[in-house]
């Protein structure tokens, strides 16, 4: 069933939202969506300066430059390669690129921004100047400017996005462009992302801080930098990209990596308690939800794209003026007015169908020494909450020849195991050494562990 569009009140407020955050970032033009259950249900646009000439107003199929949201797509194709066999995330750099500089980081940690290679390229400002090809980028890379030693501390790094981009280019036998294009754009209908701007195309302009006057920003070809930062895109594109991450298919990469690249690798030092990045993807905390997604900034344009998995919502902003859009913040913002206006629903709950017998042996009341646990099934999990508090300890989810598998928490990853007695009756629990009895400290079962 398709989601339905806001209501008149709610699309109200978001406007309202909107016509604010342009005000309060001198947006020249301003153009953003929401999404709810993988659908554009919401979007709207402020400002007239979309080009050099004034007067015309953004549309969802405007495009603008989306900076580092590029890296997301990045990211896509690196872990596709992982799927496929044709490389490892704990490759070397330099077993696909040898003789680079920074050769001994591996790709996970390019990925995760952990490297602790320097944040950009020497030269100048790459975003403002003519592009360099590769090979004359990889030859002014110098190892000795590493600024942390690898996996020591979250470090961006547009370099390490741009070496992935070839490492992508080599393996596929072709260049990054091409196999973003067949290989992520393409099959998710996204048309209008291009690797240049196509028209209907914004201007990017630099706002002056006291006057408020508009200089033009120039838009390079960023060549050997562009898979950290190049593409265009729309907020109808980019609504197409959230949709997929709310809800991935193996056409363009499996659920279960796309679930991969939302696990945090590194805290973001300025966010200790909440900010962290994946593999491709920033991640945060915001009230009671968890989020995730990518900013993006070049010179004259400003971009977002958030996401909640859990309430299966996106927000969507995109700017062309240099400075002030709070590119996370907003379409945060624009989620939390949808939710508050009109609460995501939860699933219905269903009877269960016929149980896994590893799934049926775990159920009901457990202890491990003398806490009390229960272990339920609920939409195809089986949770685990403390008895005391209710409370979520952890969650199972796969069942394989080990038993059922953790999928959060503490034992995420580690089978749960039915030990039977010699009787065939389920004695005990056994889980990465922690031990489930049915009477605490049962005298016939091991000692508890864990």
């Amino acid at each position: 069933m398709s989601a339905q569009p806001v209501t008149e009140t709610t699309a109200r407020r978001l406007l309202v939202l909107l016509a604010k955050e342009q005000v309060a970032a001198r947006a020249p033009s301003l153009v953003a969506g929401v999404l709810r259950e993988g659908e554009l249900v919401w979007s709207g646009s402020r400002g007239s300066v979309v080009s050099a000439d004034p007067g015309v107003s953004p549309t969802t199929d405007t495009q603008y430059r989306i900076g580092s949201i590029t890296k997301i797509l990045t990211a896509l194709l690196v872990l596709q390669l992982r799927d496929e066999g044709a490389l490892q995330l704990t490759d070397r750099l330099d077993r696909h690129l040898p003789g680079v500089a920074y050769g001994a980081r591996t790709l996970r940690e390019l990925l995760s921004h952990s490297s602790g290679m320097a944040a950009e390229p020497p030269g100048p400002w790459w975003e403002r100047s003519a592009g360099v090809s590769f090979d004359d980028l990889v030859s002014r890379l110098d190892e000795t400017a590493a600024v942390f030693r690898p996996g020591q501390e979250f470090h961006y790094s547009n370099v390490g996005f741009a070496l992935l981009g070839e490492v992508v280019a080599r393996v596929r036998g072709t260049s990054w462009a091409t196999v973003l294009t067949s290989r992520v754009l393409e099959p998710l209908g996204m048309h209008r992302t291009t690797y240049l701007a196509s028209e209907p195309a914004a201007a990017g302009f630099s706002v002056d801080a006291f006057s408020g006057e508009l200089t033009p920003e120039p838009s390079h070809d960023s060549l050997g930098m562009a898979a950290a930062g190049q593409l265009w895109s729309t907020v109808e594109d980019l609504s197409r990209l959230a949709a997929f991450l709310l809800d991935p298919h193996s056409d363009v990469l499996a659920p279960e990596s796309v679930s991969e690249m939302t696990v945090g690798q590194i805290g973001v030092p300025d966010e200790p308690a909440a900010g962290s990045y994946g593999l491709g993807l920033s991640l945060g905390v915001a009230g009671e939800r968890s989020y995730l997604g990518h900013t993006g900034s070049v010179p004259g344009f400003r971009a977002g794209l958030f996401l909640d998995r859990v309430r299966s919502t996106a927000g969507i902003c995109l700017s062309n003026g240099g400075t002030g859009l709070r590119a996370e913040a907003f379409p945060l913002d624009l989620m939390r007015v949808l939710e508050e206006q009109e609460p995501s629903i939860p699933p219905a709950w269903t009877p269960a169908a016929s149980l896994p017998p590893a799934v049926r042996d775990v159920l009901g009341l457990w202890h491990w020494g003398n806490q009390a646990f229960t272990m339920s099934y609920e939409h195809d999990v089986v949770v685990a909450r403390i008895l005391d508090s209710g409370l979520t300890w952890c969650t199972f989810r796969r069942v394989d020849a080990r038993g059922v598998i953790g999928a959060t928490g503490y034992f995420a990853g580690e089978p749960l195991t039915a030990v039977r007695r010699p009787d065939g009756s389920v004695g005990h629990l056994e889980c990465a050494t922690f031990i489930f009895t049915r009477v605490p400290y049962d005298p016939q079962a091991p000692i508890p562990g864990g």
